[in-house]
């Protein structure tokens, strides 16, 4: 299995992508070869401060990188050469499975819509982001971003996406499907989640009904299903109040000693609530619907968070999660066929 990531991609790049991924080569045996993207001095000399090519890392030479401020789709166009061009250019000619890019999260989805396509049927794809729960396994909240405006049959499918995905790589045996919602009767909501409503009630996906924001993290449902822009909203609240409770907590343990002698006790728990609350756990999340696997890591990545996104990428790769949804799609297109157009 070949991996390309754009290692000019995030605000800690290339250094925390380079160390990253001479992590995720020494760790995963399955990788067999991974392509660094971008410009090739700075490379080397990242591979080099690290103690130099361990093997299976193959630099190629990118001289444009699509800035954090850039509008996505134009720069992307115009910057053929651009780190996350040429990334998905080796997924698209074959020579790599899989992407990793960290960074500017539109311009990964407007390359990747670009240089791959969708997958057949799929209207527009949609980023599916792995939130905590006091379950063992994480919810799938989809869409994260990529599409902000949606039709009823686009939240279709991406509820057919993401269960694909939490069956196939999360190992939720029969994933349960829940839209966002306002309330979680059906007569509830706009008219884009009522129409959507009646369409996962006919879709190939086990649909519990509406739920609602505080659904997400109590473990009762494995699949959240919302346009983009909401589910942007709902990913950079709860980023925003997991950080915030971290420095309330850290300055409330440490006002007098007998509270610190406490958190002292409580470090082993902290710690283990710290890493599941983490976007390091994960390290990215994959544009699901897209011709290839494109997994997008935060703007702020570090190496372990490089490499944790590197590994999922191999893990969608292995997991055969785009013959999953293609499945899907095919199903759901032949229940929603006619007696009549059989016929014909």
């Amino acid at each position: 299995m070949r991996i390309a990531v754009d290692a000019m991609g995030g605000d800690f790049a290339p250094q925390a992508i380079v160390e990253g991924a001479l992590l995720a080569v020494k760790e995963c045996a399955a990788i067999d070869g991974l392509y660094l993207v971008g410009d090739e001095k700075a490379i080397q000399a990242e591979i080099a401060r690290c103690g130099g090519n361990p093997g299976r890392i193959e630099i190629r030479h990118a001289s444009e990188v699509v800035g954090m401020g850039e509008s996505p789709a134009t720069a992307v166009r115009r910057k053929k050469d651009s780190s996350i061009n040429r990334s998905m250019d080796l997924v698209k000619n074959g020579e790599a499975d899989a992407v990793f890019a960290a960074g500017s999260t539109g311009a990964a989805v407007a390359a990747a819509t670009l240089k791959l396509r969708t997958l057949e049927g799929i209207r527009r794809p949609g980023i599916a982001v792995a939130m905590p729960t006091p379950a063992a396994k994480p919810v799938v909240v989809i869409d994260g971003g990529a599409t902000t405006d949606c039709t009823p049959e686009i939240l279709m499918q991406f509820a057919i996406m993401g269960a694909a995905y939490s069956q196939r790589v999360i190992g939720q045996a029969d994933p349960q499907v829940g839209l966002m919602s306002v309330g979680t009767e059906e007569a509830k909501g706009n008219a884009l989640s009522k129409e959507a409503f009646d369409l996962l009630e006919q879709a190939p996906v086990r649909f519990i009904g509406n739920v609602e924001g505080h659904d997400i993290f109590e473990g009762e449902v494995d699949v959240v299903v919302c346009d983009g822009f909401t589910g942007n909203v709902i990913l950079k609240t709860s980023e925003s109040v997991a950080h915030a409770i971290g420095k309330w907590l850290k300055h409330e343990l440490t006002r007098n000693p007998i509270r610190v002698l406490g958190a002292l006790l409580l470090s082993g728990g902290l710690r283990a609530l710290k890493k599941k609350t983490s976007q390091k756990t994960y390290g990215g999340a994959p544009l699901l619907g897209v011709n290839g696997i494109c997994i997008i890591g935060h703007g702020s990545s570090d190496k372990i968070a490089a490499k944790n996104g590197i590994l999922q990428a191999v893990q969608a790769v292995e997991h055969r999660v785009n013959e999953a949804i293609l499945d899907g799609v095919r199903k759901c297109a032949a229940l929603q066929t006619t007696p009549e157009e059989t016929a014909t």
